[in-house]
């Protein structure tokens, strides 16, 4: 009978390291999850996922003697995941929000970004202002959407920034409201058919998400940055996307 127990004990011992009871976590691995429709920060080349965020990602990685692991999801996903720690990190492009500190932690910031507007190139749309009444498309769960909902536009979201503007070439909507330098790359593949109107609608900040309360990584990650920062590879990296970047 002990024998029985003993087993039994061990044969459960066993399944729970491999459920994940306890800590059975690589600590040499990084975790990101990422939504690799976002280009320039984080796209798809082939199979590859490459972007921005990326190349930081595997810089932070390197100063943290770790190994970068990426998964890529919906956008949603990738932020619960970090908050619940699922994953080390989410970097996606993700704006530090007060809404969003509540549920999940937030290293420094790292980019300055703003909403911007695509529209079809002979829209009577030429500024914000002209969207009142119109139907615009957005990403969903981004501060693009949570914009477009705070002034009571009439919104269609979807999952990737590619599927909104293609509603929007295809007529379904007014125009595409999302990150400035996302809106730059997707209406650039459209062969001058949309343009991206010159008017910001916002400022905002990208950070890392990870679990709220990871006060420990938080502050690796943040020496990290400041290190690449001053070495000049953050701005090496912008350059390399040909993205603006205020290194001050």
């Amino acid at each position: 009978m002990k024998k029985v127990i003993a087993l039994t004990l061990a044969l459960m011992l066993s399944v729970c390291c491999l459920a994940g009871c306890g800590s059975a976590k690589d600590d040499n691995t990084l975790t990101m999850a990422t939504n690799a429709e976002f280009p320039p920060f984080e796209y798809l080349e082939g199979e590859e996922i490459v972007g921005a965020d990326v190349d930081i990602a595997k810089a932070i990685a390197e100063k943290l003697g770790k190994t970068l692991e990426i998964t890529n999801i919906d956008f949603d996903a990738a932020l619960t995941g970090a908050a619940t720690g699922k994953y080390d990190v989410a970097i996606a492009g993700v704006t530090a929000t007060d809404e969003r500190r509540q549920n999940m932690g937030f290293t420094d910031d790292y980019y300055t970004a703003s909403q911007a507007i695509i529209v079809m190139a002979d829209s009577e749309i030429k500024a914000a202002a002209d969207l009142e009444g119109k139907t615009v498309s957005c990403q969903e769960g981004t501060t693009g959407e949570q914009f477009l909902l705070d002034n009571e536009y009439a919104v269609q979201s979807f999952k990737t920034g590619a599927e909104a503007i293609s509603a929007l070439t295809a007529g379904k909507v007014d125009a595409v409201v999302i990150d400035n330098a996302v809106a730059k790359a997707l209406s650039s593949k459209q062969d001058g058919k949309t343009v991206v109107l010159d008017e910001a609608l916002t400022e905002e900040a990208y950070a890392i998400v990870t679990k709220l309360g990871n006060d420990e990584l938080i502050g690796e990650i943040n020496k990290a940055l400041a290190e690449l920062k001053a070495e000049g590879k953050l701005a090496e990296i912008f350059e390399k996307y040909e993205l603006p970047y205020d290194a001050e």
